[in-house]
């Protein structure tokens, strides 16, 4: 099952910890300001891993359009460059985010490890992904600024990784993080010898010293004086935390041992997802509150053996609550459809606006999975929307779909003053595409409704959706004041207390927040529109093959199991490497709207493999044409030939013969727990 969350506590493993503090006792860093997480906010979820590295032939490059550009929280649209790198030639909109920093960045690769050993020089490797807020800022801070680029490029070989296309590479050094920092998140700097072994890490760095917190200026002087005079320490250091962390997310049988029956296994999943679940909002721990959309198809099915039970009943209504809430709340775009990454509060209101393809493919099972459990047509609703919003905003004409859209984007009004000043520079803010002040709703709907005592539409859509004067987000949900007397939407009061309030007809009010919200979204159109990450991975498109097969199955909805159709065919036309038998990672859509790929192409992971199955199974549930239930039965075959440990069970996430990987990580160890 998929991981939808990292860990926030510290490895429990004590081998680990015990590297952990002896890279605290040795710490370069740990004069005055020891390195720890320093990342600002939780950059989290945990998707997946994966295969080899790629080394990249020369290609023309080809630039993105506008609209796709660096995401930065302030981005230059100038058309000439002063800087331009290696990530140039590739094809991740992250990696092409950074192409014309003043960094001498290297993907990946057999040239960036072969310089580092040749110069002898430590690596710098920075990890994120292109709708990651604070990998934004630490490069318009860090990477933009000549003086750190000079630092790194003459010092360092510094290697930019896109995480969503390298998910086994992020995974090694991510456990490296968790378990010598006590959390993680994004963007990830880690610093390696010229062998890949890590020495010290964390996540984002400002640029300067900051209160009890080291710049990044400061670390890298710390890290280049220990490196030329203490640098044994520092590779025996390293070795040593390497092998703790190996011995210590080992997963294998142990011999003779029988394992527990499959229903304690699920009595115990239960209990834990009951002792962290929060009665009033439904999800489970405090916020941040991600959707964890397998937690609640868990839920479900655990009711579905156990339905004569206090222990089932239980978990059902665990599920749907949970669901229910979230469809009220503003995790949930109410305008356009969609959910958003997670939620800053518990109570699902103000979200962190970034959409990602994957969360919208398991909660639409979810949703539709619930419609079938409950009988409940708000489900069925919020399935239908969430495909809507993804047939819309995610997909490609090929019949892929896009990876994710970014929470930052330009304001309103920050797009007239830039086009009456003809600024270079675009300020964004988080949030700015979906919020709403209280004036905007007033003005777009001033009309007096009939019978309702003098009360405009503006009035009822306020009330019913919480929209306050002074906007209604909690300061405390917006530490760098970029929601500001905006409204994030939350249903408030049901429509029949709507109703109820202003006299008028359920009928009736209805129908006028169906009007609004489809007057709001038509004024969204007319907005600048956050990053799109066009990368297309074969196994984010198994799951959303999933979702519209299985949510097309249960509708009876034609049109959604022709997409699933389009999407089965397109994965097999431009992901599949029917010669080698290989699953292809990832392509790409081009400036002129062409498919691209990088050559080589990146193999795929046992994610890729999975989901693609499952989707692939689904599809052939609901059309019952036999060439996807043959396709995915050559999928498993060749998915144990790649990744089944013929020694110790299970499957490795990443090609076990991939040298370059230095821990062979399986799924459901120490450090991939669930929740």
């Amino acid at each position: 099952m998929i991981t939808l969350a990292w860990r926030r506590s510290a490895c429990r493993n004590s081998r680990v910890d015990s590297a952990a503090a002896r890279l605290s006792a040795a710490a370069f860093l740990a004069s005055e300001s020891p390195l720890r997480n320093s990342g600002g906010h939780l950059r989290c979820f945990g998707l997946i891993h994966p295969r080899p590295p790629s080394i990249r032939s020369p290609l023309r490059h080809h630039q993105q359009p506008a609209y796709h550009r660096s995401s930065s929280v302030s981005m230059s649209m100038a058309s000439a460059h002063t800087h331009t790198n290696r990530l140039s030639l590739e094809r991740s909109p992250y990696l092409l985010q950074h192409a014309h920093n003043p960094v001498d960045w290297y993907p990946w690769g057999t040239e960036a490890f072969d310089k580092a050993k040749s110069e002898d020089k430590p690596i710098f490797l920075s990890v994120g992904y292109s709708t990651c807020h604070w990998c934004h800022v630490m490069e318009r801070e860090s990477f933009e600024d000549e003086d750190i680029g000079r630092i790194l490029s003459d010092n360092f070989v510094c290697i930019k990784v896109d995480r969503e296309e390298r998910p086994d590479v992020d995974k090694v050094y991510m456990t490296f993080i968790q378990a010598t920092c006590g959390g993680g998140g994004w963007p990830m700097s880690v610093w390696l010898t010229p062998d890949l072994r890590p020495f010290i890490g964390g996540t984002y760095f400002p640029p300067t010293d900051h209160a009890r917190r080291p710049g990044l200026k400061t670390v890298l002087s710390r890290i280049l004086e220990q490196w030329q005079n203490n640098r044994p320490a520092l590779e025996s250091n390293g070795a040593r935390i390497l092998e703790a962390l190996r011995k210590g997310t080992a997963v294998s049988a142990n011999p003779g041992e029988t394992p527990p029956p499959a229903p304690d296994v699920a009595q115990r999943c239960f209990q834990q997802l009951a002792h962290s679940y929060e009665e009033e909002y439904g999800g489970f721990r405090d916020a941040p509150k991600f959707p964890t959309p397998v937690n609640l198809m868990f839920l479900m099915s655990f009711w579905s053996v156990n339905r004569c039970s206090s222990e089932g009943g239980e978990a059902l209504q665990m599920a749907l609550h949970t669901l229910r809430m979230m469809a009220r709340g503003g995790i949930h775009d109410h305008v356009a459809q969609g959910f958003h990454r997670y939620s800053t509060d518990v109570s699902w209101h103000v979200p962190h606006f970034e959409k990602m393809l994957y969360d919208q493919a398991q909660l639409a099972v979810a949703y539709i999975t619930a419609s079938q459990v409950s009988g409940e047509q708000l489900f069925a609703h919020v399935a239908e929307d969430i495909l809507r919003y993804v047939s819309r905003d995610l997909s490609d004409k090929s019949g892929g779909f896009y990876s994710a859209e970014d929470a930052d984007s330009v304001p309103p009004s920050g797009a007239s003053e830039k086009k009456e000043a003809g600024a270079e520079k675009m300020e964004k803010r988080e949030g700015a595409f979906c919020v709403w002040t209280a004036a905007e709703v007033r003005d777009l709907f001033p009309e007096v409704v009939e019978r309702s005592s003098g009360a405009t539409q503006a009035d009822v859509f306020m009330h019913h959706y919480g929209v306050k004067e002074p906007g209604n987000v909690d300061p405390e949900q917006d530490p760098h004041g970029e929601l500001g007397g905006q409204n994030v939407l939350i249903v408030r009061y049901s429509v029949e207390l709507t109703a109820a309030r202003f006299g008028l007809s359920v009928d009736r009010v209805s129908e006028l927040l169906s009007a609004a919200r489809a007057k709001m979204a038509d004024v969204r159109k007319t907005r600048p529109r956050p990053h799109l990450d066009t990368k297309m991975l074969a196994s984010w498109n198994g799951l959303m093959l999933s979702a519209y097969s299985r949510v097309g199955a249960v509708l009876e909805d034609k049109a959604l199991l022709e997409r699933a159709v389009q999407a089965a065919t397109f994965l097999k036309e431009n992901l599949w490497d029917a010669e080698r038998q290989t699953v292809l990672r990832s392509c790409y859509r081009g400036e002129d709207m062409e498919l691209q790929q990088i050559s080589p192409p990146i193999s795929g992971f046992l994610d890729d493999y999975a989901f693609l199955v499952s989707g692939l199974l689904d599809l052939y549930e609901a059309s019952l044409q036999t060439q996807w239930l043959q396709w995915a039965e050559q999928l498993q075959l060749r998915q144990d030939e790649l990744f089944w440990d013929q020694q110790d069970g299970g499957y490795f996430c990443s090609d076990p013969n991939d040298a370059s990987i230095l821990l062979q990580l399986k799924k459901g160890g120490e450090m991939d727990a669930l929740i």
